[in-house]
């Protein structure tokens, strides 16, 4: 088959985001298929184009994959009018590019929700099958999150999601929340889970050298509205009070509101914070491998994300065997709580988050053996290798049948 996938924010492992898209283009050549994969230029991802673009545009091979890259520069720190104003640009030029190429099956990846737009003009005007992989529900996050207030604004996106739905073949939900969302909209709907998964093979030969003074948890990702990093803060805060300078918090990435979390850490005098860039992903693995001994999956307390969310970075974690800290309930709570791969703590109860962080700290038999679930956990259930092919068998399936509710 001949795949036009899109995906605006798609990166190789040397770009600072992730790369489920990068592997499941890889999987998709491997399995003798061809993929071009149409994107943007999003400011901590690598495309691994090159070349000057032309006319807006450049275009080239990378790894097999034949990239289709929009000079639309977009940064989680552009205001939301700019942000709305790349999405519908990535839309419109992606439409162009349904209505000429060739290929068999189209593929689309939110966020954005606009990523749709080019799958739903394929279907109607080339009767071409459509997949829709749906990263975050939208407008019930944004909305849960005050992001969207006006009600008109609402319902136009609200519309959007249903019509995608509707025009699509089938549905991929990155967690149960996810799909709950797509069967509610879309009972006949043909969807099944693929969450995000461990790149294990990035870890493999890896071997554990920290030699830190201090027990060191790490954030890795947005620092973004939706992350709530300011009970990470008060964590902090309760730790020095604590007198527990041993443990040391580190921030690793980039968002609209880092500058915001850096002055708080001046002001207050959070000497247990360290802010550090966003790296390759190459180099976060060895970085979090050698450095850190715990990693925080970090929400706001909001229900939407309960089960309706699938982080990268908590199967980043568990693929380098790290214990995790979570801080709010739904799916992954129970997935580590299940594993004995982690803590579990009640959102907005930074109290109970630096008593958690005490207890690991001070029981190193316990640190190990949570690790060690966690390498296993991923290992067994998270393998992206084994998910990628589920993907792969998923798309080829689609071809050929319509009709099937699968969860």
């Amino acid at each position: 088959m001949k795949i036009l996938y899109y995906h605006q924010h798609f990166s190789t492992p040397s770009g600072a985001t992730g790369t489920r898209s990068y592997e499941f283009a890889r999987r998709l050549i491997k399995r003798g298929h061809s993929v071009t994969m149409v994107c943007g230029s999003y400011w901590i991802a690598d495309s691994g184009l090159k070349d000057n673009f032309r006319k807006g545009r450049r275009t080239g091979n990378v790894d097999g994959i034949n990239v289709i890259e929009f000079e639309l520069k977009y940064s989680n720190t552009d205001s939301v009018l700019k942000r709305t104003l790349i999405f519908l640009k990535y839309s419109l030029k992606g439409i162009i590019i349904a209505l000429q190429e060739n290929y068999d099956i189209i593929f689309a990846s939110s966020t954005p929700l606009t990523a749709g737009l080019p799958g739903i003009f394929a279907k109607i005007f080339r009767n071409k099958p459509f997949i829709f992989e749906v990263r975050d529900l939208w407008p019930d996050g944004p909305k849960a999150m005050g992001v969207i207030n006006n009600p008109i604004i609402f319902k136009l996106i609200d519309l959007l999601e249903t019509i995608t739905y509707i025009f699509s073949t089938a549905c991929i939900g990155l967690s149960p929340g996810i799909v709950s969302g797509i069967t509610r909209k879309v009972s006949k709907k043909m969807v099944i889970m693929i969450p995000n998964g461990c790149d294990l093979n990035l870890v493999e030969n890896f071997t554990t050298k920290k030699n830190n003074t201090k027990i060191v948890a790490a954030f890795t990702g947005a620092h973004g509205i939706a992350n709530g990093l300011d009970i990470v803060l008060d964590t902090a805060k309760i730790l020095l009070e604590k007198y527990r300078q041993d443990i040391s918090i580190q921030f690793i990435g980039d968002g609209m509101l880092k500058p915001k979390l850096e002055q708080r850490v001046k002001n207050e005098r959070l000497s247990n914070c360290q802010f550090l860039e966003p790296m390759s992903k190459y180099d976060m693995f060895r970085y979090l491998n050698n450095n850190v001994d715990i990693g925080l999956m970090i929400l706001d307390n909001i229900p939407a994300f309960y089960f309706g969310t699938s982080p990268n970075k908590f199967f980043d974690y568990i693929s380098l065997g790290l214990p995790v800290i979570n801080n709010y309930p739904g799916w992954l709570a129970e997935i580590i709580e299940n594993n004995q791969c982690g803590i579990v703590v009640p959102p907005d109860n930074p109290e109970a988050f630096a008593e958690g962080l005490i207890k690991l700290a001070d029981d190193v038999n316990l640190r190990t053996a949570m690790g060690e679930n966690s390498r296993q956990l991923a290992i067994r259930e998270f393998d992206r290798d084994v998910l990628s092919d589920r993907f792969v068998d998923y798309l080829q399936m689609t071809t050929i049948k319509r009709n099937v509710h699968i969860i």
